[in-house]
């Protein structure tokens, strides 16, 4: 099971970040949207990200205000809440996931987004290539075929020659059973 801990300890780095970027006025309150299905799912990872503003200088209800969006399993409602906090005037959108993400992108195209976990933030539309995401979205992917695509191309350059890089896994398990223990195709450089 993936921690989000660390990755909620990395929002806080971002979010410090971003607000660094812009010219800070003296006792200027910055505010931060946090879109997420309930506090109850994240409980100590949301502990985690206020240490870690803290540890950074950003203390809550001193010169950060986070306001707290929760859906409670009711996905209908995110992009109210995601208006709501561009109504708000939030200096950033804190959306751990793809779903939030989503939700934010269809609110605001000019507040910064920042999303924690995202299976496939170009495939979605997201953000333009990991390297260079362009517009108000940026974050960590976990997974992604531009990496995947990268690190074969590395492989193949420090290993060269014909290497078994994987099979599919349906076929594996398939061709135990239905195929008498035949192999399945492997993908070659």
């Amino acid at each position: 099971m993936i921690t989000r801990l660390p990755i909620l300890a990395a929002l806080a780095v971002v979010f410090v970040a971003a607000l660094a970027a812009e010219a800070q006025q003296v006792g200027k309150v910055h505010r931060v949207g946090f879109l997420w299905e309930s506090p109850a799912t994240l409980s100590s990872g949301i502990e985690r990200f206020r240490r870690e503003l803290r540890n950074l200088g950003w203390v809550e209800g001193q010169n950060v205000v986070v306001e707290y969006r929760w859906s409670a399993g009711q996905y209908d409602r995110l992009n109210d809440m995601a208006r709501e906090l561009v109504w708000l005037k939030v200096d950033l959108i804190v959306a751990p996931s793809s779903v939030y993400t989503d939700a934010a992108k269809r609110a605001t195209s000019t507040i910064p987004i920042v999303f924690a976990v995202h299976a496939d933030p170009v495939g979605s539309g997201h953000v333009a290539s990991l390297a260079r995401p362009g517009g108000n979205i940026t974050g960590t992917s976990l997974a992604s075929t531009e990496s995947y695509v990268k690190g074969l191309e590395l492989l193949k350059e420090v290993v060269p020659g014909p290497r078994t890089r994987g099979r599919e896994a349906g076929d594996e398990l398939r061709a135990k059973g239905a195929r008498g223990g035949r192999r399945s195709p492997e993908l070659w450089a």
